[in-house]
């Protein structure tokens, strides 16, 4: 959230959705900085010959283990040359490089691979086998070749594997995260704030992501699983079909979707009473249980009654519509205790907190996942926090301190107001990480009316090309306007329509290219990395990426790249 000094080459992505293999592919091969200095140094070796070598950097354990099974006794002599090979990158990166930069790297990479002591400072080589030079030489060229990384967002939910990206993230020398909305939410979740859990769950189940929980995370879910295929067993759930093209049995299928409603129904009852709890939010319009007519299956919102598209709730008192069923109780309390008590989440929760925050300014560059919230004029919009009005970077730095106070304050009311504004910054309209009038969630599921659906944005999306708001924006940051400018993500781009990531005249650029496959039929593409070298900023719109695949073939990731600036 402070100033940083400039890096000689950025790395620049959002919205991963945990689509690990695409992402990890870019960062261990620097976004083809690494296929760059190989054809550079080996120009006589051939394309196929030059994308195996950058595929054992990249994957040396893995590759290494490929080589062996298709050349038998042959693989070792393979594997001496490949090594000397990466071995000849590394020194010669090491020459090009500072020597604090070259000892920490060296010594990043050493600790990395679970070396002991310290690397020896004239040859680290000297004493290591075939197997552990490989890991070292393929670990420290890598490092060479990253630079800064910056993940401007949106790390969990939609992809498989949020767990492993975290892993990488941690894994290497530089890199920072922007909070994104989908990753405040997991952040609240982690705290046992109930209505994070509740939409936690809810999406889990939809897309049929609850293996990230059990599998990954290592979290029991039989408790819920349990309660809702019993309090729901004679409700078809009719509006809770599940989304993504995960394959499932018939059993897991339901299951799936009555944890879906169930959680659903949690969430509509937690959040009435965190509205109630939270005035200056200004979401009592979002409280809807009460505007039910459950005997004539309609709900009144903003003055129109709509017909219910899902007229059953037996866990609903109509006459106390927010107040939880004791069996809805103990499943919040179990799953609050349950998220609390992931050993492994908490550590992937505070790498946000240690390497992370709402907003980054790296040399010319304003980092945040989705907007600064704008009046449609231009000016910034002011925004109620807890009494206190807030707009443009105040609001960005009393967020992030509010958040930071939910994980650390003593005082408990400050950790519960830090605890309540991050499910707020998921769905409130002043939440520089949301960026719309509601989230139209019940309507989505249970009211068949597009009016009614409709979730208007922040008339910052629609001032992408305003020379004067980007300015406005640029200056209450601190920032030169003339020089400056911003990335984010959160929109996914439509390539595929012809909309462009570039906008403002190369002032602003929206890096949501769809790594998750979930948005891949809206974007057209499989990601987008943004790279800054000095100045010289590219733009690189990647294809699917399937490391397997990868391995076997020495297929390296399609991208196309466009030099913008």
């Amino acid at each position: 959230m402070t100033n940083h000094a400039s890096s000689p080459l950025q790395l620049f992505m959002s919205d991963i959705h945990g689509e690990y293999e695409s992402f990890a592919h870019v960062l261990r091969s620097g976004c083809g900085a690494m296929q760059k200095l190989i054809a550079h140094h080996f120009a006589e070796l051939d394309e196929a010959e030059r994308t195996e070598l950058l595929m054992l950097a990249c994957y040396p354990k893995e590759k290494a283990a490929l080589v062996r099974a298709e050349q038998g006794s042959l693989a070792n002599a393979w594997l001496d040359d490949a090594v000397n090979k990466l071995m000849e990158l590394v020194y010669t990166r090491c020459a090009e490089v500072a020597d604090e930069q070259r000892a920490r790297l060296t010594q990043h990479a050493w600790t990395q691979l679970g070396f002991e002591g310290a690397p020896n400072p004239a040859d680290p080589f000297e004493d290591l086998s075939q197997k552990e030079r490989l890991s070292f030489a393929s670990k420290l060229l890598r490092n060479y070749c990253l630079g800064e990384v910056h993940l401007v967002g949106d790390i969990y939910d939609r992809g498989p594997a949020p767990d492993l990206i975290m892993d990488e993230l941690a894994s290497i020398p530089d890199g920072d995260i922007q909070w994104g909305n989908h990753d405040i939410v997991w952040m609240g979740a982690a705290l046992g704030q109930p209505g994070c859990i509740g939409h936690v769950m809810r999406i889990c189940s939809r897309y049929s992501n609850l293996p990230i929980l059990t599998e990954r995370y290592g979290m029991d879910l039989a408790p819920v699983e349990e309660f809702a295929r019993k309090a729901y067993a004679d409700d078809p759930c009719a509006a809770y079909g599940l989304k993504g093209s995960a394959e499932l049995t018939e059993d897991q299928r339901y299951t799936n979707i009555k944890v879906q409603k169930a959680m659903a129904i949690i969430q509509y009852k937690v959040e009435g009473q965190l509205i109630d709890e939270n005035p200056s939010f200004a979401l009592e319009d979002r409280k809807l249980l009460h505007r039910i007519d459950y005997e004539r299956g309609t709900v009144e919102i903003e003055g129109i009654e709509y017909e219910l598209t899902d007229k059953v709730f037996p866990t609903v008192d109509p006459n106390d519509p927010y107040r939880l069923t004791p069996e809805e109780a103990e499943v919040l309390a179990y799953l609050q205790k349950t998220f609390l008590e992931c050993e492994k989440l908490q550590q992937h929760i505070r790498l946000f907190l240690d390497r992370g925050g709402l907003y980054r300014i790296d040399g010319n560059a304003l980092m945040f996942h989705a907007c600064v919230p704008l009046n449609p004029d231009g000016s910034l919009m002011e925004v109620n926090l807890f009494g206190e009005t807030l707009s443009g970077k105040a609001l960005f730095d009393a967020v992030d301190a509010h958040v930071r106070d939910a994980f650390d304050s003593q005082d408990p009311i400050l950790a519960k107001q830090g605890r309540d504004l991050l499910w707020y910054l998921w769905l409130g309209e002043g939440s520089p990480l949301f960026g719309k009038k509601k989230m139209a969630t019940f309507e989505r599921y249970v009211v068949d009316d597009k009016q009614a659906q409709a979730e208007p944005k922040n008339a910052f999306f629609s001032l992408f090309d305003d020379e004067a708001a980007h300015d406005t924006i640029f200056r209450d940051f601190g920032m030169d306007p003339e020089h400056s400018y911003l990335v984010c993500g959160h929109v996914p781009v439509k390539i595929k329509k012809g909309e462009s990531p570039v906008r403002c005249n190369g002032r602003h650029f929206n890096i949501d290219g769809g790594f998750s496959e979930a948005y891949q039929p809206t974007t057209g593409i499989a990601g987008i990395t943004l790279v800054d070298e000095g100045g010289h900023i590219t733009l690189v719109e990647h294809q699917p990426f399937h490391r397997a695949q990868g391995l076997s073939a020495n297929e390296d990731i399609s991208s196309k790249r466009t030099v913008v600036k």
